[in-house]
């Protein structure tokens, strides 16, 4: 191991730690978790609760999860255990309660583990904006938030410079999880252990505070801030939060950590600080802290500025009619607002509807809501991200159940062998109940509409 990184532990650990330390970064075995979607009721892999997030999991072994049905749909997500404590800091926050309309920008989001638990958090309350400068990670984090399902949540790819120009004070939780010099991840990664040093720690500290400062501008007066890093080191860690009390005004929140939980409980300024270590802990490594923006917290979100050329175009009554398109989405979620970005129909909740809008007007989008499809004269072709919408109505489609090989066959966008199941014309496939895609019969072939991008090769 690398001497100035075991120095660096030696300055925060005793040294009996800084040993126990090392060897789990290095011989301990790396523990499997998932998380659970609420809004996606049905069966996945069994496991034991991880304590600090009630739909968290810890599985026995490690599955094929790319030729799982349940994954696929959405129906779980593979998230390191430690991650999943930001959702305990912001529920700890909220006291429990959502309010209505709550906004949420997770800064440095991709691949996507954080924002879908912010996401299953604010619920049809809130609109959680998820953003990746990078392009590339950016389309991968889109993936998942359309497999993910919940439709509240917006992919953008902007410089956090953008967002304190255009939106500032309009969040009322601004989550950040910086790129970093990636201690923790030591013993799921020899390129993390090879690729560490000093100076790259320097460069991720600063590269961190110009994210943070940026970031602090778009949260409003009263607004919660939650920071975190998978390093170990108090460059990144306590000193940017010590960085931020002292220029920014922050105020402290209290929060409820049992001991059993064997969190390592730090502080930087008014901020409270959370160690999650491969040697106490079951999980990966992980810093997180919070505090309040300082100011009322009753105060008003500032108003967005004048807004830009919208990207959207309203889908009439007639052709709402006409196609249908309203009986593809359950009741009981409030009504639905539906706008049209190109040739695509996308479906948004009308509480979320205006916010949406504006961050569209302001931001690079790479998906929002639900794209429900595109309409070809009076014939509608859906798309895979209304299968895996957690608000389909699955009686709009003919539904078939796949067996264990067509489901791989269906994944691998191969021809089923079910055809003579389905219906001619547009079919929606389930695997063990919830929806995993679309296929459309046409004579005695299959055609499938699971994106090219997706298909398996295993």
């Amino acid at each position: 191991m690398n001497s100035d990184f075991v120095k660096l532990l030696g300055e925060q650990l005793p040294e009996e730690e800084v040993a126990q330390l090392l060897e789990a970064l290095v011989e301990a075995p790396q523990p499997t978790s998932i998380r659970l979607n609420p809004h996606k009721p049905h069966p996945a892999p069994e496991g034991r609760e991880v304590a600090w997030c009630r739909w968290g999991r810890y599985l026995s072994e490690r599955p094929s999860f790319t030729r799982d049905g349940h994954f696929q749909a959405g129906g779980y997500y593979v998230q390191e255990a430690s991650s999943m404590f930001v959702g305990h800091l912001l529920e700890q926050a909220l006291a429990g309660e959502v309010p209505e309309g709550i906004r949420l920008l997770d800064m440095c989001a991709a691949p996507g583990g954080k924002s879908t638990l912010y996401s299953s958090i604010v619920g049809t309350k809130g609109t959680v904006v998820a953003n990746e400068v990078i392009r590339q990670r950016a389309l991968t984090l889109s993936d998942n938030i359309q497999r993910w399902g919940v439709g509240n949540t917006v992919v953008t790819s902007n410089d956090p410079e953008h967002f304190a120009s255009s939106l500032p004070e309009w969040f009322d939780v601004v989550a950040v999880d910086v790129p970093c010099s990636g201690e923790g991840m030591f013993r799921k990664s020899e390129e993390a252990r090879d690729n560490w040093s000093l100076e790259n720690v320097r460069l991720c500290a600063a590269r961190g505070r110009r994210i943070m400062a940026e970031a602090w501008e778009s949260l409003r007066e009263g607004g919660i801030f939650i920071y975190s890093t998978c390093t170990f080191n108090r460059e990144e860690n306590e000193e940017n939060m010590e960085w931020l009390c002292s220029q920014m005004e922050c105020e402290h929140i209290d929060i409820e950590c049992p001991e059993e939980w064997n969190i390592t409980r730090t502080k930087a300024g008014v901020a409270e600080c959370f160690h999650f270590y491969p040697h106490k802990t079951e999980g990966e490594g992980l810093f997180a802290a919070i505090v309040l923006k300082g100011g009322s917290a009753t105060s008003t979100r500032r108003k967005a500025p004048k807004a830009r050329k919208s990207p959207f175009a309203e889908v009439d009554r007639k052709t709402l009619k006409t196609s249908g398109l309203e009986n593809f989405l359950v009741a009981g979620e409030g009504t639905f607002h539906f706008a049209a970005i190109g040739e695509s129909i996308y479906a948004y909740p009308e509480a979320h509807w205006e916010d949406v809008r504006t961050i569209s007007e302001q931001m690079s989008v790479l998906f929002s809501g639900v794209r429900m499809g595109e309409l070809f004269g009076k014939k509608f072709k859906p798309d895979h991200s209304l299968a895996l919408s957690a608000w389909l109505n699955p009686e709009a489609f003919p539904t078939t159940e796949l067996t264990e090989e067509d489901l791989l066959h269906y994944l691998r966008r191969e021809e089923l062998g079910c055809v003579a199941e389905l219906k001619e014309g547009i079919n929606l496939l389930l695997w063990e109940g919830q929806p995993v895609g679309f296929t459309k019969r046409v004579g005695a072939r299959t055609n499938s509409l699971l994106p090219k991008e997706l298909r398996i090769f295993i």
